[in-house]
Order: C-alpha cells, then sequence, then structure tokens
C-alpha cells in the first residue's frame, strides 16, 4: 500500500510539495484511524462567492490576468472550485444599495447589476472549470418599500402584506439567472436573519422563516424552479439547533426547507451541526459564509489565518456539512468595495494599482480540501490519537481515499494513518504544516 502526501508549510515556503510513503507497521501511540464501514454525508462542493465587490475588482484586471485568476479558482491547477454563492439584491459587498423593484408599481424587474458585473464573472468561472458552477443566491434584503423601516439597511422586517411578492421576485431572481445559462441549484431565505446591520439586513424569527418557505417553495414551482431547493438560516452557528426546532416546527416548513445555510462568525460550535444533522439526516447543511473580518481579526499574521480556516472547514466536515462556500472570491487592496466600509480579506486579494494579484495564505490552505475531495465523496469515520493532529477523512467516488490532517502546533508531531486496524502510512507531521494523504485500499 502505497500514499501520496501534499503538504504546505507557509513557515518553510512550502506549498502543495508532495512526496510519496510506503506503508509500515501502524504506530498506535500516534494513530488517525480509519473506518470505511463507517459511511457518514455525501459531499457536494466547494467555492467562493461571487459578488459586485468581487466582480467590480475582477474588471479590473487586465484581461491575461482575468485568466490566470479564473484558472487559479477554477481550472484543474488552482482550488477546483464547482459551486458559488451571489446575492439577490444587493449586499454590503456592492457598490451602493440596488433592488428589481423600486416600489410596487414598478413594471420593471431590474436586473442591470446583475448583468454589469455579476453574470460575466460567473460565465468566466464557468470557462475555466469546463462545467456549470453550482449556484446558491441569498437575499441580504428585499426592496426597501416592503419592508418596516422604509430601508434597505439597518434591520427592519419584511411587512407581511409583502410576503408573496418577495417570494415572487426572489423566484424570478433565480428563472433570470437561469434563463441566461446558470445552474442555480439552492436558494437561502434571508443571509444573517438575526443581525440588524449598518448595511443590507433583514429580521426574520424562525417562525417567520417557516411561514414564508411554503409561499417562497410555490413562487419557484410556478415559475419553473421546483428542482431549486430552499435553504433555512444562513446564519451563526451558535443559534443553528435553536432555529432549526423553531421554523421547522411551522406547519409545511418541514417540506419546504430542503436544508440548512451556515456561518463562522460567533465560533466553531461544531456539535451544533452534528445535532441537527443527527436530528433531520435528510437535510443538508452548507456552509455559506466565513472571511478574515479586519474588523475582528485585525493582527492576525498569514498564517493563523491559515490555520483558521482549515481548523474550521476539518470541523465543519466532521461535524456533517455537505458544502462549503467561502465569501468574496476577490476583493481590492482596502478589503472592498464595500459601501459601508466593512472590510475583509479574501484568498486573493488585488494589487495597489490594480494590475494584478496576490494569492494569500488561505488560499493554499483551502486548495488541501478543494483539490482532492471531489463532488459525491463521502465523508467516513475517523478517530484521531495524535497529538494536537486535526483530521478528515473522505473516500471519492471513484474509492481513492482523502484524508486531510492540520498540525497548528508548533512541534513536530508523528503520524500513524491506519484503515482497518492494518498497516499504517507513517510520516511526521511538521510544526504549522497541513498535509493531504491520498490512498486507494
Amino acid at each position: 500500500m502505497k500514499a501520496t502526501v501534499t503538504v504546505t508549510n507557509l513557515e518553510k515556503n512550502i506549498y502543495w510539495k508532495s512526496f510519496a510513503v510506503c506503508a509500515g507497521s501502524a504506530d498506535c501511540m500516534h494513530q488517525v484511524s480509519v473506518y470505511p464501514t463507517v459511511e457518514r454525508q455525501s459531499f457536494q462542493g466547494f467555492g467562493g462567492a461571487f459578488t459586485e465587490a468581487a466582480a467590480y475588482a475582477y474588471q479590473q484586471l487586465p484581461e491575461n490576468k482575468r485568466r490566470t485568476f479564473m484558472e487559479a479558482y477554477f481550472g484543474r491547477d488552482g482550488l477546483r472550485y464547482d459551486v458559488g454563492r451571489t446575492h439577490i439584491n444587493s449586499c454590503d459587498f456592492a457598490l451602493g444599495n440596488y433592488a428589481c423593484m423600486e416600489s410596487s408599481e414598478d413594471e420593471v424587474f431590474h436586473t442591470e447589476r446583475d448583468e454589469q458585473y455579476l453574470l460575466p464573472m460567473i460565465r468566466d468561472a464557468e470557462a475555466a472549470a469546463g462545467q456549470a458552477i453550482g449556484l446558491l443566491l441569498s437575499p441580504w434584503s428585499p426592496p426597501a418599500f416592503m419592508k418596516t423601516n422604509g430601508d434597505m439597511n439597518h434591520g427592519g422586517k419584511l411587512r407581511e402584506e409583502y410576503r408573496e411578492l418577495w417570494a415572487s421576485c426572489m423566484a424570478k431572481y433565480v428563472a433570470f439567472y437561469r434563463a441566461r445559462g446558470c445552474d442555480v441549484r439552492m436558494v437561502s431565505i434571508q443571509n444573517e436573519p438575526a443581525a440588524v446591520q449598518t448595511w443590507d439586513s433583514c429580521i426574520f424569527s424562525g417562525r417567520e422563516e417557516g411561514e414564508f418557505a411554503p409561499i417562497l417553495r410555490r413562487a419557484l414551482d410556478e415559475a419553473g424552479c421546483a428542482d431549486v431547493q430552499i435553504l433555512a438560516w444562513d446564519h451563526n452557528k451558535d443559534m443553528f439547533v435553536y432555529r432549526a426546532e423553531e421554523t421547522l416546527s411551522v406547519p409545511g416548513a418541514e417540506e419546504a426547507v430542503a436544508g440548512f445555510a451556515l456561518h463562522w462568525y460567533t465560533g466553531d460550535h461544531f456539535d451544533s451541526i452534528r445535532f441537527v444533522r443527527e436530528r433531520w439526516a435528510g437535510k443538508p447543511i452548507w456552509f455559506t459564509e466565513g472571511c478574515v473580518e479586519y474588523s475582528r481579526f485585525d493582527g492576525m499574521t498569514h498564517l493563523q489565518k491559515a490555520e483558521m480556516y482549515a481548523h474550521d472547514i476539518i470541523g465543519n466536515l466532521n461535524a456533517g456539512i455537505s458544502g462549503s462556500i467561502d465569501w468574496n472570491l476577490l476583493l481590492d487592496a482596502k478589503g472592498g468595495p464595500n459601501h459601508v466600509g466593512n472590510f475583509c480579506e479574501a484568498p486573493i486579494m488585488l494589487s495597489e494599482d490594480g494590475t494584478d494579484f496576490e494569492v494569500m495564505s488561505e488560499y493554499y490552505y483551502i486548495g488541501h480540501f478543494s483539490r482532492h475531495i471531489q463532488p459525491g465523496a463521502v465523508c467516513l469515520g475517523s478517530s484521531v490519537y495524535a497529538a494536537e493532529v486535526e483530521a478528515v477523512v473522505f473516500r471519492n467516488p471513484d474509492g481513492e481515499r482523502v484524508a486531510v490532517l492540520l498540525n497548528r502546533s508548533g512541534e513536530a508531531r508523528p503520524v500513524s494513518l491506519t484503515e482497518n486496524a492494518a498497516e499504517g502510512i507513517n510520516f511526521v507531521l511538521e510544526p504549522h504544516t497541513i498535509a493531504t494523504v491520498q490512498w486507494n485500499e
């Protein structure tokens, strides 16, 4: 039995370096055990968000750099992304507020900004990937006239008399993207429905999401989008169990809500994912947003940012997520544009003059997962008895095993990766190293 180990160590300037390892006697004191008969969730894909800010920054690049950028994310030599997320109406990472309707009498469904920025970027991504990109569409706010505060920003709520119209608008948005060749697979009810923000935001209680879901389901069906799944919550993990219970307790909601979406901004809470996965096993859970916010993570080193990403992805995968979508694909050198100054870092950042881009450390750590765990892969049971090592294991559709292991400590950690208590794949995981191990049965 032979395995290929691919490592990244930022401290030693090693990125995606591979070497072969032959199996030997298993070392039970440093063991990562794989249980191939313990099958868990099926995985559907990795990706990032097509925001107006990302698309605006992308259009600043010279044409040859655009091609290189797309290959870095969607090409075979890059991250091999195959899913993505974009926004219905504007979000904070847009050039300003905009909406598909301006009043209840508006007879025009406004899509000019999508045509100008988002759709060209999505089409280029699909060309680089050589396939359609599965999309999730998420609203940050309904049009201002539909809300209790008359403002797309600062929270407010959807007025009850506009529920049908807003659901119809969301379905029209999905149909619009599909008519232009996009593979829209999911729509979430509301981005961060428990947060009043200075940017585009709208409050939904769990019950209100449950009441809205059947209305949205009917609108999607009537628009010819019956196969598009509805995701609830689309917010942080700490309240996940409570919100799932509240939403699905509404009559009709459990049938309308196909799954859930999560963000990372309040910490790990991996057990909350596991609890929901166990209780509603048939409903996929997607990680749909996480980033290095400058307002919260200022002062972090490149290594700390990368390790934060890897730790969260491993924990989420082990807990039961079925897909993982990062936030902005690209931002300018300041971390925007953002129409309220809520700047952050993306895995690829535009240069100061806009003529080139810089690949950030988290990009390489994401690649240890996205380059090797294929759509349709099944998460396998595993356990770790190796100090300060984190691990997750998948079986790809062709039977290949993929294990991603992370050592965030300052000490080298020996690892003996075993399957069925047989011989082990033995190697040393150097300090602050991430490794992907690939082997066949």
